[in-house]
C-alpha cells in the first residue's frame, strides 16, 4: 500500500475521532456521531481533491476512507462516558489531524506543480476542512476563525515542507517533518494560549 496513502488514512482516522468526539459532547446518537465523523475525516481531503480537480474524489473511488470514518465514529460511540470526562481528547487529536492533513496537502499540490502559493492554501484548506465542516454542523465558530493557533499551525506545516523540498530532503522526510512540526505549533498553542493579535474593539 502507497505510504502517503497510509497517512492519509491516518488523518481520516484521527480526524474521524476529533468528529466523534464532538457528537458525544453534544450527546448526539450514533447516527449523529457517524455524520461528524465522516465529515469530519473527509471533508478537508474532499476539499483538497476538489481544487487540485481529482475527479472523482478520493473518499469517493475508495471505500476504505468511509469504513475509516465509522471505525473513528465505532470507537467514540462505545467510549463516550470516558470522552465525556476527557474532552481534551477531542483537541489532541484534532492537533495530530491538523498536522498529519497539512503534511499530505502540501505534498499533493506539490506533486501537482503548484507554486508556493499554491501548496500553502491547499495545505491549509486541507488541514482545516474537515474541523470547519464539523463546527458548522454543530453550529460552533469554526476553530479557523478563533484567536487560537490553528490555520496558522498548518501553515507553518506547509511551510516546513516546501523548506525540506527546496534543501532536496527525501518525501517521506518532507512529510514527517511538515506534520510534526504543524502538531507541535498547535500543541504548544494549546499549552501556552498562543494566539495572533486581534484587532482592538472601541471602548
Amino acid at each position: 500500500m502507497n505510504w502517503l496513502l497510509v497517512l492519509d488514512l491516518f488523518g481520516v482516522f484521527v480526524f474521524a475521532l476529533s468528529g466523534g468526539f464532538d457528537a458525544a459532547k453534544y450527546k448526539l446518537d450514533i447516527l449523529g456521531i457517524m455524520v461528524l465523523a465522516i465529515a469530519t475525516g473527509v471533508g478537508g481531503g474532499i476539499m483538497r481533491d476538489v481544487l487540485l480537480g481529482v475527479n472523482p474524489p478520493a473518499a469517493f473511488t475508495n471505500e476504505t476512507y468511509l469504513l475509516v470514518c465509522l471505525a473513528g465514529g465505532l470507537v467514540v460511540f462505545f467510549f463516550a462516558n470516558r470522552v465525556e470526562k476527557h474532552y481534551d481528547w477531542v483537541r489532541y487529536a484534532d492537533a495530530i489531524g491538523l498536522g498529519v492533513f497539512a503534511a499530505i496537502g502540501a505534498a499533493k499540490a506539490i506533486d501537482y506543480g503548484l507554486g508556493w502559493v499554491g501548496v500553502l492554501m491547499i495545505s491549509t484548506m486541507t488541514a482545516t476542512g474537515g474541523g470547519l465542516i464539523r463546527d458548522l454542523l454543530v453550529r460552533e465558530i469554526p476553530m479557523i476563525l478563533r484567536a487560537d493557533f490553528y490555520a496558522s499551525a498548518a501553515i507553518i506545516g506547509g511551510l516546513t515542507f516546501l523548506l525540506a523540498h527546496r534543501l532536496g530532503l527525501d518525501v517521506q522526510i518532507q512529510t514527517a517533518l511538515s506534520a510534526l512540526t504543524a502538531i507541535a505549533a498547535r500543541l504548544l498553542a494549546m499549552r501556552y494560549g498562543l494566539s495572533l493579535p486581534k484587532a482592538r474593539g472601541s471602548k
